[in-house]
Protein backbone atom coordinates (compact mmCIF):
# COMPACT_ATOMS: atom_id res chain seq x y z
CA UNK A 1 0.00 0.00 0.00
CA UNK A 2 1.36 3.65 -1.26
CA UNK A 3 1.94 5.62 1.96
CA UNK A 4 -0.74 8.12 3.33
CA UNK A 5 0.64 11.70 3.82
CA UNK A 6 -2.15 12.99 4.72
CA UNK A 7 -3.20 10.33 7.37
CA UNK A 8 -2.31 11.08 11.22
CA UNK A 9 -0.60 8.26 11.62
CA UNK A 10 2.19 9.06 9.25
CA UNK A 11 2.38 13.06 10.53
CA UNK A 12 5.70 12.63 12.64
CA UNK A 13 7.70 9.89 9.60
CA UNK A 14 9.44 12.79 8.49
CA UNK A 15 9.82 14.47 11.45
CA UNK A 16 12.11 12.96 13.94
CA UNK A 17 15.41 13.47 12.64
CA UNK A 18 17.84 16.19 12.34
CA UNK A 19 19.88 17.40 9.07
CA UNK A 20 23.30 15.30 8.80
CA UNK A 21 26.21 17.17 9.05
CA UNK A 22 27.22 15.40 5.70
CA UNK A 23 24.30 17.43 4.13
CA UNK A 24 24.79 20.69 5.15
CA UNK A 25 28.49 20.46 4.18
CA UNK A 26 27.53 19.39 0.59
CA UNK A 27 24.94 22.47 0.65
CA UNK A 28 27.20 24.96 2.18
CA UNK A 29 29.91 24.19 -0.71
CA UNK A 30 27.95 24.43 -3.36
CA UNK A 31 25.27 27.78 -2.26
CA UNK A 32 25.71 30.17 -0.13
CA UNK A 33 22.23 30.45 2.11
CA UNK A 34 23.51 33.02 4.64
CA UNK A 35 20.79 35.88 4.58
CA UNK A 36 18.66 34.61 1.85
CA UNK A 37 15.39 33.41 1.84
CA UNK A 38 14.20 30.02 1.05
CA UNK A 39 11.77 28.05 0.07
CA UNK A 40 11.70 24.29 0.89
CA UNK A 41 8.97 22.35 -0.92
CA UNK A 42 7.70 19.27 0.21
CA UNK A 43 8.93 20.04 3.20
CA UNK A 44 7.77 17.25 5.39
CA UNK A 45 8.07 17.47 9.22
CA UNK A 46 10.12 20.51 8.45
CA UNK A 47 13.70 18.43 9.50
CA UNK A 48 15.80 20.81 6.37
CA UNK A 49 13.31 24.11 6.79
CA UNK A 50 15.13 23.77 10.37
CA UNK A 51 18.63 22.65 8.98
CA UNK A 52 18.39 25.85 6.41
CA UNK A 53 17.39 28.34 9.23
CA UNK A 54 20.49 27.31 11.24
CA UNK A 55 22.33 27.78 8.27
CA UNK A 56 21.76 31.63 8.13
CA UNK A 57 18.93 31.77 6.21
CA UNK A 58 16.80 34.86 6.78
CA UNK A 59 13.59 33.81 6.58
CA UNK A 60 12.60 29.92 5.50
CA UNK A 61 8.97 29.00 4.05
CA UNK A 62 8.24 25.51 4.38
CA UNK A 63 5.23 24.38 2.00
CA UNK A 64 3.86 20.86 1.97
CA UNK A 65 0.17 19.46 0.56
CA UNK A 66 0.08 17.64 3.85
CA UNK A 67 -1.72 19.36 6.70
CA UNK A 68 -0.91 16.56 8.70
CA UNK A 69 2.97 16.85 7.97
CA UNK A 70 2.70 20.32 8.48
CA UNK A 71 1.19 19.96 11.91
CA UNK A 72 4.27 18.20 13.34
CA UNK A 73 6.53 20.74 11.07
CA UNK A 74 5.01 23.50 13.45
CA UNK A 75 5.30 21.45 16.46
CA UNK A 76 8.63 20.89 15.79
CA UNK A 77 9.98 24.38 14.80
CA UNK A 78 8.47 26.37 17.64
CA UNK A 79 11.33 27.79 18.30
CA UNK A 80 12.46 29.50 15.10
CA UNK A 81 10.72 32.63 14.47
CA UNK A 82 12.14 33.09 10.57
CA UNK A 83 10.43 29.76 9.92
CA UNK A 84 7.10 29.90 8.54
CA UNK A 85 4.91 26.41 7.01
CA UNK A 86 2.20 26.70 4.47
CA UNK A 87 0.19 24.42 2.59
CA UNK A 88 0.64 24.29 -0.79
CA UNK A 89 2.13 21.96 -3.60
CA UNK A 90 5.21 22.16 -5.84
CA UNK A 91 3.02 21.80 -9.15
CA UNK A 92 1.15 25.21 -7.62
CA UNK A 93 2.63 26.95 -4.86
CA UNK A 94 0.29 29.86 -4.36
CA UNK A 95 3.16 32.28 -3.56
CA UNK A 96 4.15 34.91 -5.12
CA UNK A 97 6.83 35.28 -8.01
CA UNK A 98 10.26 36.19 -7.67
CA UNK A 99 10.24 36.24 -4.13
CA UNK A 100 12.90 33.61 -2.49
CA UNK A 101 16.59 33.53 -3.18
CA UNK A 102 17.19 29.75 -2.89
CA UNK A 103 14.18 27.06 -3.93
CA UNK A 104 15.10 23.53 -2.38
CA UNK A 105 13.32 20.50 -3.00
CA UNK A 106 14.14 17.30 -1.05
CA UNK A 107 13.06 14.11 -2.24
CA UNK A 108 10.51 15.34 -4.19
CA UNK A 109 10.26 15.11 -7.80
CA UNK A 110 10.08 11.21 -7.40
CA UNK A 111 6.90 11.81 -6.36
CA UNK A 112 5.98 14.17 -9.17
CA UNK A 113 5.05 13.42 -12.56
CA UNK A 114 4.93 16.62 -14.11
CA UNK A 115 8.77 17.71 -13.43
CA UNK A 116 7.90 20.06 -16.62
CA UNK A 117 5.17 22.40 -14.14
CA UNK A 118 6.90 21.87 -11.20
CA UNK A 119 10.32 23.50 -12.68
CA UNK A 120 8.03 26.03 -14.43
CA UNK A 121 6.66 26.85 -10.74
CA UNK A 122 10.04 26.93 -9.49
CA UNK A 123 11.18 29.54 -11.88
CA UNK A 124 8.44 31.83 -11.05
CA UNK A 125 9.00 32.25 -7.48
CA UNK A 126 12.51 32.90 -7.50
CA UNK A 127 14.33 35.86 -7.83
CA UNK A 128 16.32 36.41 -11.14
CA UNK A 129 19.76 35.12 -10.49
CA UNK A 130 17.96 32.70 -7.49
CA UNK A 131 19.10 29.15 -6.99
CA UNK A 132 17.21 26.00 -7.64
CA UNK A 133 18.25 23.22 -5.78
CA UNK A 134 16.76 19.44 -6.29
CA UNK A 135 18.10 16.33 -4.40
CA UNK A 136 16.45 13.30 -5.14
CA UNK A 137 18.11 9.67 -6.32
CA UNK A 138 18.49 8.49 -9.63
CA UNK A 139 18.09 5.07 -10.58
CA UNK A 140 21.66 4.30 -10.11
CA UNK A 141 21.54 5.85 -6.59
CA UNK A 142 18.62 3.48 -5.31
CA UNK A 143 20.03 0.03 -6.88
CA UNK A 144 23.32 0.58 -5.31
CA UNK A 145 24.10 -2.86 -3.16
CA UNK A 146 23.18 -3.20 0.13
CA UNK A 147 26.15 -3.14 2.99
CA UNK A 148 26.41 -2.00 6.43
CA UNK A 149 25.80 1.52 5.43
CA UNK A 150 23.64 1.28 2.35
CA UNK A 151 20.73 -0.52 4.09
CA UNK A 152 18.17 0.47 1.42
CA UNK A 153 20.21 -1.86 -0.95
CA UNK A 154 18.89 -4.75 0.98
CA UNK A 155 15.58 -3.93 0.36
CA UNK A 156 15.84 -4.77 -2.94
CA UNK A 157 17.63 -8.07 -2.94
CA UNK A 158 15.21 -9.53 -0.56
CA UNK A 159 12.04 -8.09 -2.48
CA UNK A 160 13.18 -7.45 -6.03
CA UNK A 161 9.22 -6.74 -7.40
CA UNK A 162 10.40 -3.72 -5.37
CA UNK A 163 12.62 -2.65 -8.34
CA UNK A 164 10.59 -1.58 -10.69
CA UNK A 165 8.26 0.77 -8.57
CA UNK A 166 11.51 2.07 -7.49
CA UNK A 167 13.01 2.80 -10.91
CA UNK A 168 9.95 4.07 -12.72
CA UNK A 169 9.52 6.70 -10.44
CA UNK A 170 12.84 8.25 -10.52
CA UNK A 171 13.97 10.80 -12.86
CA UNK A 172 17.52 10.09 -14.66
CA UNK A 173 19.92 12.82 -14.30
CA UNK A 174 19.63 13.64 -17.89
CA UNK A 175 16.28 14.11 -17.63
CA UNK A 176 16.60 16.72 -14.43
CA UNK A 177 19.29 18.87 -16.40
CA UNK A 178 16.57 18.59 -19.63
CA UNK A 179 14.19 19.90 -17.86
CA UNK A 180 16.03 22.40 -16.24
CA UNK A 181 16.95 24.15 -19.34
CA UNK A 182 13.31 23.46 -21.04
CA UNK A 183 12.28 26.06 -17.83
CA UNK A 184 14.62 28.05 -18.76
CA UNK A 185 17.37 27.57 -16.11
CA UNK A 186 21.15 28.12 -16.59
CA UNK A 187 24.20 26.59 -15.46
CA UNK A 188 23.08 23.63 -14.31
CA UNK A 189 25.66 21.17 -12.47
CA UNK A 190 24.83 17.73 -10.77
CA UNK A 191 26.64 16.72 -7.54
CA UNK A 192 27.04 13.31 -5.55
CA UNK A 193 26.18 13.17 -1.94
CA UNK A 194 27.12 9.61 0.61
CA UNK A 195 24.45 11.70 3.62
CA UNK A 196 24.33 10.32 6.73
CA UNK A 197 20.76 9.45 6.98
CA UNK A 198 21.15 8.12 11.04
CA UNK A 199 23.24 6.54 13.62
CA UNK A 200 21.72 3.93 15.34
CA UNK A 201 23.06 3.04 19.08
CA UNK A 202 22.39 -0.77 18.50
CA UNK A 203 20.67 -2.96 15.51
CA UNK A 204 17.39 -3.35 17.57
CA UNK A 205 17.22 0.33 17.13
CA UNK A 206 17.44 0.27 13.69
CA UNK A 207 15.12 -2.49 13.61
CA UNK A 208 12.46 -0.66 15.30
CA UNK A 209 12.64 2.50 12.97
CA UNK A 210 12.22 0.03 9.90
CA UNK A 211 9.07 -1.47 11.12
CA UNK A 212 7.86 1.46 11.80
CA UNK A 213 8.63 2.61 8.06
CA UNK A 214 10.24 6.21 9.35
CA UNK A 215 10.67 8.29 6.84
CA UNK A 216 10.77 5.33 4.12
CA UNK A 217 7.58 5.32 1.51
CA UNK A 218 9.05 2.34 -0.07
CA UNK A 219 8.39 0.18 2.56
CA UNK A 220 4.63 1.08 2.96
CA UNK A 221 4.58 -1.34 -0.60
CA UNK A 222 4.83 -3.77 1.65
CA UNK A 223 2.85 -5.90 4.09
CA UNK A 224 3.50 -5.84 7.95
CA UNK A 225 5.02 -9.49 7.47
CA UNK A 226 6.98 -8.68 4.23
CA UNK A 227 8.20 -5.92 6.31
CA UNK A 228 8.57 -8.44 9.51
CA UNK A 229 10.90 -10.79 6.92
CA UNK A 230 12.62 -8.21 5.67
CA UNK A 231 14.16 -6.73 9.03
CA UNK A 232 15.16 -10.10 10.11
CA UNK A 233 16.95 -10.65 7.08
CA UNK A 234 18.78 -7.24 7.32
CA UNK A 235 19.30 -8.28 11.33
CA UNK A 236 21.38 -11.44 9.88
CA UNK A 237 23.42 -9.28 6.96
CA UNK A 238 24.80 -7.12 9.86
CA UNK A 239 25.14 -9.33 12.48
CA UNK A 240 26.43 -6.75 15.07
CA UNK A 241 26.08 -5.16 17.92
CA UNK A 242 27.89 -2.30 17.30
CA UNK A 243 26.68 0.77 16.42
CA UNK A 244 25.50 1.40 12.47
CA UNK A 245 25.70 4.13 10.54
CA UNK A 246 23.23 4.07 7.25
CA UNK A 247 23.76 6.25 4.44
CA UNK A 248 21.91 6.91 0.98
CA UNK A 249 23.64 8.39 -2.07
CA UNK A 250 21.97 11.22 -3.19
CA UNK A 251 22.20 13.37 -6.55
CA UNK A 252 21.88 17.47 -6.21
CA UNK A 253 21.24 19.62 -8.90
CA UNK A 254 21.64 22.90 -9.02
CA UNK A 255 20.68 25.59 -11.77
CA UNK A 256 20.37 29.20 -11.70
CA UNK A 257 17.18 31.44 -13.06
CA UNK A 258 18.19 33.48 -15.92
Amino acid sequence: MTIDFHSQDNRFTYSSRGADVSWINMLNSICDITGKKVLDIGCGGGIYSRALAEMGASFVTGLDFSEQLLSSAKENSRQYSNIHFQLGNALDTGLESEKFDVVLERAVVHHIKDLDTCFNEIYRVLKPNGVCLIQDRTPEDCLLEGSPTHIRGYFFEQYPQLINKEVSRRYSSAKVLQAFEEAGFKESKEYSLWETRKTYKALAELEADLLNRTGRSILHDLSDQQLEYLVSYIGEQLNTKDKIIEKDRWTIWKAIKK
